[in-house]
């Protein structure tokens, strides 16, 4: 059985990735560990950077801008580890 971890070593992305995808989508980490995983092996990290983009604006119009903040490192720190999909993105 593999671990949490070795599920995260393997899809490429950083834990606070999927713990952005895991709150959109209403997901369990270890979920959206794999759901990441098929992202980034299907060309479609552009949904990835959606969903943390979506995930900043719900915690702006909540008042949560501690949380908006969070995120927002989270999208630098993906857009430098994926710079093909940098234009267009906002936040």
């Amino acid at each position: 059985m593999l671990t949490y971890q070795e599920c995260l070593d393997m899809c490429g992305l950083s834990d606070d990735e999927i713990n952005a995808i895991a709150e959109h989508e209403h997901m369990e980490p270890i979920i959206a560990a794999a759901f990441g995983q098929y992202l980034v092996t299907h060309k479609d990290e552009r949904r990835i950077q959606g969903i943390i983009l979506d995930d900043i604006k719900r915690a702006e119009n909540a008042g949560n801008q501690q949380h908006a903040e969070a995120l927002r490192k989270v999208l630098k720190h993906f857009l430098a580890t994926h710079p093909e999909h940098r234009e267009g993105a906002g936040g």
